[in-house]
């Protein structure tokens, strides 16, 4: 394999690395934007999906170089809607 194959390979496996993640976090943020719009609304709700595409994504970041996303508990989100009000 060519030097110039060798980095179009490499640079071809990051971008796809990163596009995963995108849509991981996107996924996330809509997790987030649902449970916030029920707690705001005092409606159950639970940050467990959000957690699960959280370790989704830490998976993820151990084999490329995506960030990592913190898993958050339910006083996390009570305390960020309390700053929207």
């Amino acid at each position: 394999m060519s030097v110039h194959e060798a980095i179009t390979a490499h640079s071809r496996k990051q971008h796809e690395h990163i596009e995963a993640f995108l849509h991981l976090d996107q996924l996330r943020e809509q997790y987030i934007e649902q449970a916030l719009q029920k707690c705001l609304s005092k409606q159950p709700y639970s940050v467990n999906g959000i957690n699960q595409i959280s370790q989704q994504i830490n998976e993820h970041a151990k084999k490329g170089i995506s960030p990592l996303r913190k898993l958050i508990t339910e006083q996390m989100l009570e305390q960020y809607a309390a700053t929207i009000k």
